[in-house]
This record gives structure tokens, sequence and C-alpha cells, in this order.
């Protein structure tokens, strides 16, 4: 009798203990993401500001796990080499610092990881996974079997590209990334394919409308919300874009 109740309690306890497996359902698939990317990007810099690149994006889950690499451009060499691991960290940020009742953008943690602010030293603080990020054949880069799918790619980035994704219910299910041209371009690239996959049931953020977008107010070194984020130069200004982002392409289970 005592053998079979230590039998059933510990059944009990590893049915309790258990967590479900990390998957991407819900998320975008490869060539979803990859179309939604295309035509925000394919917009050009009247629309999205900056300087009008290629770009790539990246999903994880929330788990932290890469799901969809992809990017824009004819081949991978149009992009920046470089923005596809930025993507997936970007994704992997915003996924990580965001919580399932209040998100925060990358480009929510720019002035707070600044010297002498209350975050310095955030972007050393979960290094990448170089496994995932350089592992494999580079022919696979923005695939569907890109070598970072299945891996949590980690890492920390602190300027515009990066949000949480929440569906349509207000949960939150991952990030997206997206990275290759001004971090103010990509951020407003980001805003637009996440509303474009119906992924931006935002409950509650930092900036205006309660919002996590960009929040452009540092000046002389200083932002009022503690959560700004600097102008950015090269190509189309972004200010204006950004400041009436929430109003034209709003967020939230309301929207």
């Amino acid at each position: 009798m005592r053998t079979l109740f230590l039998a059933v309690f510990l059944l009990g306890a590893t049915r309790a203990l258990a967590q479900p497996a990390a998957t991407c359902d819900g998320l975008p698939s490869h060539d979803d993401l990859r179309g939604v990317l295309q035509t925000i990007t394919g917009e050009g810099s009247d629309a999205n500001t900056g300087m009008g690149n290629p770009s790539w994006a990246a999903v994880v889950n929330r788990d932290g796990i890469v799901c969809a690499v992809v990017f824009s451009g004819p081949d991978r060499s149009a992009e920046w080499p470089g923005s596809r691991v930025i993507a997936a960290e970007k994704a992997s940020t915003a996924n990580a610092l965001s919580a399932p009742n209040f998100a925060l953008s990358t480009a929510n943690l720019y002035f707070a990881s600044q010297p002498g602010q209350s975050l310095f030293g955030l972007t050393a603080s979960a290094p990448p996974n170089p496994d995932a990020a350089y592992g494999g054949s580079p022919e696979k880069f923005g695939q569907a079997d890109d070598p970072m799918i299945g891996k949590p790619i980690g890492g920390i980035v602190v300027f515009g590209g990066g949000l949480a994704l929440y569906d349509s219910g207000g949960k939150i299910v991952g990030g997206l990334g997206v990275s290759g041209d001004t971090s103010c371009a990509d951020h407003v690239v980001a805003w637009k394919v996440r509303h474009a996959l119906n992924l931006d049931a935002v409950p509650v953020g930092v900036a205006k409308n309660v919002t996590d977008n960009m929040i452009l107010d540092i000046r002389d070194g200083t932002s009022v919300s503690g959560f700004g984020h600097p102008s950015c130069k090269g190509g189309k200004a972004s200010d204006d874009v950004i400041n009436s982002l929430a109003e034209k392409v709003p967020v939230g289970p309301g929207k």
C-alpha cells in the first residue's frame, strides 16, 4: 500500500510540474512573415521613413525560441548581413522584457540602459547564443530552415525595432524584431508588420495612449518619461511618423 501511495504521489507531482512544450503555435509561418515584411518595406521611405532599405525580420515564441527568420529583398545579400542576428535579438529582447499585462518595445529600453541610469549594463546581461546566431550554412539564412530556427537566440538590444506580440485575446505569445534601416524606421516597419499579423493587442505600455510606441523625448541628454529614444538621422526623418503612429495604426484589444 505504501509503495502504491508513493507511486501515485510521484505521478501527481510530475503532472503538476509538467510545462507545455515550446511551440510556434499562433505565430506567423516563414511565408506569412516574409510576405507581410515585403509588403510593408515595399512602401519605401516615404511611408516608413529612414532610407527605405530592405530588411530582416525574426519572430520568437514566449520561451525565446526562434520560430521564423526572413528577409524582404531578392536574396540575403540585399540586406545588411548583420541585421539577421540583430532582428532576432530584438525579437528576443521585446519578448523577454515584456509581461502578460505590460509591453516594452526595445526602443523603450534605450534611455534607462545608458550610463548613470537604472538599467545601465542591461546590454551585457544576456549574451546572444553563438551557436544559434552563427551556426549552420549561410545558404539557409532567411529560409524556412534557417539555422536559428528552434534555438534560443538571447541577446539584448536597446534601440528601435523590437516589439512584443500579443494575440487577439491579449495574451503575450512572443516577440518580433526588424532590422535593416535606421532604428526608427525599423520600429515603424515592425509596428506595421505586427499590426498586419493581428498580433498587436497590447494591454498597457509606457508611451502615449498606453502603447509601446517609441518615445522621442530626449532633450539635453535627459528623457522626461525615462523611456526615451533619440531621433534618428539618415534618410527621411521619422519623428512625425512615429509621433502619430499609435493613432494611424492603433494597437490594443479595442483597436
